[in-house]
């Protein structure tokens, strides 16, 4: 990302900004403290559009024997200070022992606000700190990684409605992302997007065949009509970019 990162953590109340610049040591019980049980959003990828704001969880247990303050999990690249842009509320300590503090934490990416750059999507470690009192203070990495991947959508559309026995029933759409820095929503091409159908009276979807999205993310493919039941087409994400699937369009077949 190369660009210095400010995070707000609210911690017990106080609301206080800081960065970091140091290295992340590899290890846990650097400098006094220990850090353990770290999760951020259950282990899944954290998934961000245009303009709401994302709230992911996360949570970990902290040991040490200074008087500290501040402690927060939070997500980054290279050295500590290349971190991803976004806000924190961290809990009280709920103790667990003397020195033993569980915390519950959130973290807020709020794409309307703040500006992000398409290319933090992917890859990010988690780190953990905390500051002490009086000076000084802890970071460590987690050995964890959180994808963070830019929201996709996809639409819909199968005519003619209603179409007779055997006759062909063209179903097309779009798949597009999330551009965070225009802040819209731009065509996907070259995706791979499954279309599916479900009978009526069914209970899930089954996959029909596969189509390649063309240089402006549109999809068009043709079926021959057999039921009545509803289309849709999903997109599975990959590294960068989340997975969608569209609304279904329902087609009655005389």
């Amino acid at each position: 990302m190369g660009k210095q990162v400010w995070r707000v953590v609210v911690a017990g109340g106080a609301a206080a900004v800081f960065t970091a610049a140091a290295a992340v040591p590899a290890g846990a019980a650097e400098g006094g403290v220990s850090f353990t049980r770290v999760q951020v959003n259950g282990g899944k990828p954290i998934v961000i559009g245009v303009s709401e704001e994302v709230a992911v969880p996360a949570s970990f247990r902290m040991a040490t024997t200074h008087t500290w303050k501040w402690p927060a999990v939070f997500l980054y690249r290279g050295g500590a200070g290349d971190r991803l842009w976004h806000a924190i509320e961290t809990s009280d300590c709920i103790k667990v022992s003397p020195g033993v503090c569980d915390f519950n934490e959130r973290m807020y990416f709020d794409p309307s606000v703040w500006d992000m750059h398409n290319s933090e999507a992917g890859a990010w470690k988690v780190g953990a700190e905390v500051h002490f009192k009086g000076g000084g203070g802890d970071t460590d990495d987690e050995g964890l990684t959180v994808h963070v991947k830019r929201n996709s959508r996809l639409t819909v559309n199968a005519s003619p409605e209603p179409v007779s026995n055997g006759s062909t029933i063209t179903v097309t759409g779009k798949v597009t992302r999330a551009n965070w820095e225009t802040r819209k929503y731009a065509s996907y091409e070259g995706r791979l997007v499954s279309l599916e159908f479900k009978p009526a009276g069914a209970a899930s979807y089954t996959t029909v065949k596969k189509v390649y999205a063309n240089g402006s993310g549109d999809l068009r493919t043709t079926v021959k009509a057999s039921k009545t039941g509803t289309w849709r087409w999903v997109y599975h994400g990959n590294t960068t970019t989340g997975p969608s699937k569209s609304s279904g369009d329902n087609v009655v077949v005389k």
